[in-house]
């Protein structure tokens, strides 16, 4: 369990534990003006948010080199994985300025030089990854249509679904192949 603090200092040479914190803490801090995160979530931020993201780290291919993350929001899970993974150059893509602005404040903050902020529409998007990750923005099979344009050869897809996951599977499969 990891204690959030506020912690106000240069991110350089500090531990991966550390950024989190760091990140956890702004991401109360801004919670209160824009609404990133569910009220209700914000007592187990570390569980429901910070770990829940952490998982995917481990599914990402040691050879992957760029990861999108479509409608980042909060950052999760794109920023977590970019705190993990520094080597990864990891894109969040969010159009809301709002938002947009938190996650720049945020790769400002920790001094992410793996992480880039588009504040853009998902559909503008023109490059190729290795990895899309999306949480909580779509259903899956409109999650698998906007990410197949920005998929490389051989990429990974990685949708956390939670509750009506079985039923999205079986929706998606309808139209796509994939394995989940």
């Amino acid at each position: 369990m990891m204690a959030i603090t506020t912690v106000d200092t240069n991110a350089k040479n500090v531990s991966r534990e550390t950024l989190l914190d760091m990140y956890a803490a702004l991401l109360l801090k801004w919670n209160a003006k824009i609404n990133l995160i569910g009220p209700a979530t914000e007592a187990h931020i570390c569980k429901r948010h910070l770990e829940d993201s952490s998982q995917l780290v481990e599914l990402i291919p040691h050879e992957a080199k760029t990861l999108v993350d479509l409608g980042s929001g909060a950052g999760l899970p794109g920023m977590v994985i970019g705190i993990h993974r520094q080597d990864l150059s990891v894109t969040l893509v969010e159009r809301d300025q709002r938002k947009a602005a938190f996650l720049n404040e945020v790769k400002a903050r920790l001094e992410l030089s793996n992480v880039e902020v588009k504040a853009v529409d998902i559909g503008s998007l023109e490059e190729t990854y290795d990895v899309v990750t999306a949480r909580a923005l779509a259903p899956l099979s409109q999650l698998m249509h906007m990410a197949q344009p920005l998929m490389g050869q051989g990429a990974t897809a990685l949708f956390p679904k939670g509750v009506g996951a079985d039923k999205e599977l079986e929706e998606a499969r309808e139209n796509w192949d994939f394995t989940a």
